[in-house]
């Protein structure tokens, strides 16, 4: 076992309300239950000693392991070639009434061999509360409870396997010959729940193959037909894992405190929903004709807009917990060292409480794009869309943090302006289409007013380009979304312009920074690599613009740095390594909204 593999050597496996990280050398080194953003049972990924694990792995020289999902499915193998045979362990969460919020959660793990002999062996170390709380174990050769506070964790054996107690853990060995198969489920649930029922080889073959026609039935909705097929299915897969079903909100990534630089500062929970990142996945996914998705989601922002409850006093706050709790207060995890050193460990997230004007676009969008006029917001819900368009009459033109959460203080940024001009658009034709009551000559004049101001201030006749915020020449990647919303036509010179000086500064082949931190101070110490999501919309920038071949060569360039299961971290390094918290929702995301964009773009050229 690896000390700390790296971010991208990693599978993701979930069912709709947790999710679980799995290296490729058979080792969950992340895991939290009963939710994503719920205390860790496994944290090896954060602390190699402190964190817990549960391994199976093949010991040996000669050892070479391969991981791969099965087709269109959560379902993750990892392989294991050795002198003496080969072996691999399937691991799944079976996905059993989804909508349902659950303290129960199971991972299944299968071990069987294909060819000749192999010995595995088990590692189960639960370090329960990020590593924070002792547990107890009550141990038989088939069954280990570990009790921990509030929480208990079942590991149930069959097959060929005996669990031996090692201290507070269980561990085993066992050896395997071709056709043989043992099997490990580990069930977490709330102290005092029933226990869970003895495992049979018929009930473990009725749960793996019910969990690939769960994620085959769900794929076959798609209608995405173009020519990144797999990587585009990938990608949904990835944004249908990182959702937290009983609410119809998706969290920005799976895990805690990844870093954007090794042995540095830059390192975030994600595991909570940004209006942003959940309204932008829900397009993309609506896109795909996942239209069931986009309308929970919805349904759970509208309840936020209703509730009015925020720790900030605006309408809306940038992130909530997945259930709407809006008190999201950082804490660092002192006594986990990090991964690779990378300290602080942070949960929670303190830049809850930031005033980003650009949510308001991404949100209202969200809530008016309809795949028909039935799907349309009822009265109550149109009340509470047109109050927070009033407000932003009087609001938008506010320095806030802007879209990368900066810490080092309120500026007018253009990205903002251009998504509070999205908002008015979006409900000023709602409005129109719906015969909807609406303060329109007010919206109309905010919306003209802040086209005007952006092209007066947002635009720098030195740089010949849109720039950060108003008061630097600094150029911004988020402004790549420009031609996207409408804001400007994809051969509007300056426009053109703009995308000429982001190639000159921001792009290095084809990988794209968000912005410059040594021309632009953001409050924080260290550096990051190129922001995938970035790259992304390079591509569809350059695609909409007509640069149609060099935005295919910078898509599958891009593609190359997926890791070998199809996964984007947040970031990639100067060595093409991926960094920061793993997968996220945000680069998937803009995959699939490149992918679209270049298809279509394609199809054009070629009839």
């Amino acid at each position: 076992m690896r000390r700390y593999p790296p971010i991208a050597d990693h599978g993701l496996v979930g069912d709709l309300q947790t999710a679980a990280l799995v290296s490729s050398d058979g080792v969950i080194d992340w895991f939290c239950a009963p939710r994503f953003d719920s205390p860790s049972l496994f944290a090896a990924l954060l602390d190699h000693e402190r964190g817990g694990h549960f391994a199976v792995t093949v010991e040996g020289e000669d050892v070479t392991t391969r991981q791969l999902y099965l087709a269109d499915t959560a379902v993750l193998v990892t392989r294991f070639l050795t002198p003496d045979g080969v072996g691999e362990v399937v691991d799944f969460m079976p996905v059993d009434r989804p909508e349902t919020a659950t303290d129960r959660h199971r991972l299944i793990r299968v071990l069987r061999v294909t060819r000749g002999r192999v010995r595995f062996t088990l590692e189960c170390r639960p370090r329960f509360d990020y590593g924070r709380a002792d547990h107890r174990l009550d141990l038989r050769p088939d069954l280990a409870h570990f009790s921990g506070p509030g929480t208990d964790a079942y590991l149930q054996s069959a097959g060929p396997l005996t669990l031996e107690r090692d201290g507070t853990d269980a561990r085993s060995v066992v050896e395997l010959a071709h056709g043989e198969r043992a099997a490990l489920i580990l069930t977490v649930c709330a102290t005092g729940a029933e226990p869970p029922a003895p495992p049979t080889p018929e009930t473990l073959e009725t749960e793996f193959h019910a969990t690939r026609r769960f994620w085959h039935r769900w794929l076959l909705r798609s209608t995405y037909r173009g020519r990144w097929q797999a990587m585009v299915n990938r990608s949904a897969i990835t944004l249908k894992l990182l959702t937290y079903a009983p609410t119809g909100a998706p969290v920005a990534a799976a895990t805690t405190g990844l870093p954007e630089q090794l042995g540095g500062a830059r390192n975030w929970d994600y595991r909570y929903t940004w209006v942003r990142d959940a309204s932008l996945s829900m397009q993309a996914l609506m896109a795909l004709g996942f239209t069931e998705e986009a309308h929970a989601f919805r349904r759970w922002l509208g309840e936020r807009l209703r509730s009015g409850r925020t720790a900030t006093g605006e309408p809306l706050q940038i992130m909530y917990r997945i259930d709407g709790d809006p008190h999201l207060t950082e804490e660092t995890l002192d006594h986990l060292e990090g991964y690779r050193g990378s300290a602080p460990v942070r949960i929670g997230n303190g830049a809850a409480g930031q005033l980003q004007l650009d949510i308001y676009g991404e949100a209202v969008h969200a809530l008016t794009t309809t795949d028909a006029p039935a799907q349309v917001a009822g009265y109550d819900e149109w009340l509470a869309l047109t109050g927070v368009l009033d407000w932003l009459t009087t609001n938008w033109d506010r320095p806030d943090e802007g879209i990368w959460e900066t810490r080092g203080g309120q500026q007018d940024f253009t990205y903002s302006r251009l998504m509070c001009w999205k908002a008015f658009e979006c409900g000023i034709r709602l409005a129109h289409d719906h015969a909807r009551p609406a303060d329109l000559a007010g919206w109309t004049e905010a919306r003209d007013a802040i086209l005007h101001q952006v092209m007066d201030r947002g635009w720098s006749t030195e740089r010949k380009a849109f720039v950060q915020h108003y008061d630097t020449d600094v150029l911004d990647a988020s402004l790549l979304l420009m031609p996207a919303t409408g804001f400007v036509t994809p051969r509007d010179p300056r426009w053109l312009s703009t995308l000429d000086a982001m190639e000159g500064e921001l792009v290095s082949d084809s990988l794209v920074h968000r912005y410059d931190p040594a021309a632009s101070p953001d409050g924080l110490r260290g550096d990051e690599g190129t922001f995938s999501l970035c790259s992304f919309l390079y591509v569809d920038a350059l695609a909409r613009s007509g640069r149609v071949e060099m935005a295919r060569y910078a898509f599958d360039k891009m593609l190359t740095y997926a890791n070998h299961v199809g996964l984007f971290a947040e970031e990639i390094g100067r060595t093409g390594e991926q960094l920061g918290n793993f997968p996220q929702a945000f680069t998937h995301l803009a995959l699939i909204g490149a992918a679209l964009a270049l298809d279509e773009e394609l199809d054009r050229a070629e009839h």
